[in-house]
């Protein structure tokens, strides 16, 4: 699939700031034998005093902007156009979940790819007993990895209720588990404390998910939105598998990375500090656009 991804992100602040020095993170990755960046911009109002690119320890390309003067908006436009293959469907190798201490152990690589930096607590996501008891629920003698990562996505799916109200930006995966409400930054970072606390390697995908219209409907502009779901090491053999808990599907040409981490905080979109006293008010628009 082709795909044409436009996003607009706007800040209000309350009070003019005097500078401020940010991240961002929006642009498609380029990964081999699932997708390929074929051209991408960024563009920022005001325009940066200082701006540079570079690639973190995920391999995620990011921008860097820096702020001198007083403003009272900030607005970062992407483009970008994306070729996404389709993955593979294939037969499931993955171990099961007494070998999997096994084949981490023999696993000696630190690369960005390792299974090593997805086990255990990260920055945002420490363990959470409760999760731990839900995620146990599921697993039953003799399941494989990826078996057992279906399961508890679909049952994420069936218990939690999608609601942009309840949650925030900074809410826990433990408060988001409690209230079964959230959106896909919540329904991910539940399911990795769960896969985690049975010892599985899990990360956090940023991207971009096309959305079709109900039938008979005009597609509205700006209603696509960046999304969030799971990657799964699933042993030596199958690699990594990823799976939506939000929509309980597994990823495909709809979906369309920009980045890997452990949580959310790895692969913020915007993420920096600004000179300011006051409040600020965000805005995103997104539009993935199918080209023929």
């Amino acid at each position: 699939m082709l795909y044409d991804i436009s996003l607009k992100i706007t800040y209000g602040y309350e009070v003019p700031v005097s500078g401020g020095r940010h991240l961002v993170r929006v642009l498609p990755a380029t990964l081999p034998g699932r997708q390929r960046l074929v051209v991408g911009s960024l563009s920022c109002h005001p325009v940066p005093a200082e701006r540079s690119e570079s690639v973190d320890f995920f391999a995620n390309p990011f921008t860097a902007i820096l702020f001198r003067s007083a403003h009272d908006d900030l607005v970062i436009r992407m483009q970008a156009r994306v070729h996404v293959e389709p993955l593979p469907l294939t037969a499931d190798f993955s171990a099961d979940l007494s070998r999997l201490p096994m084949e981490l152990a023999a696993c000696w690589s630190v690369d960005p790819e390792a299974p090593h930096h997805f086990v255990g607590p990260s920055p945002l996501l420490a363990d959470v007993p409760e999760i731990e008891a839900y995620a146990r629920a599921v697993v039953t003698p003799g399941m494989t990895i990826r078996q057992i990562a279906t399961a508890i996505c679909a049952r994420i799916h069936r218990d939690f209720v999608y609601d942009a109200e309840a949650t925030t930006v900074n809410t826990t995966a433990a408060e988001a588990f409690e209230l079964k409400r959230g959106v896909c930054q919540d329904f991910t970072h539940v399911m990795i404390v769960a896969l985690r606390s049975l010892g599985i390697p899990a990360g956090y995908v940023s991207g971009f998910l096309r959305t079709i219209p109900p039938e008979g409907k005009e597609r509205l502009e700006g209603a696509d939105a960046m999304h969030a779901w799971v990657r799964i090491w699933c042993g030596t053999t199958a690699g990594w598998l990823e799976l939506d808990p939000t929509n309980n599907i597994p990823a495909g040409t709809d979906h369309i990375v920009v980045g890997h981490g452990r949580d959310y905080g790895d692969v913020a979109p915007v993420i920096g500090v600004l000179k300011s006293y006051g409040g600020q008010k965000t805005e995103q628009a997104v539009d993935v656009i199918p080209v023929n």
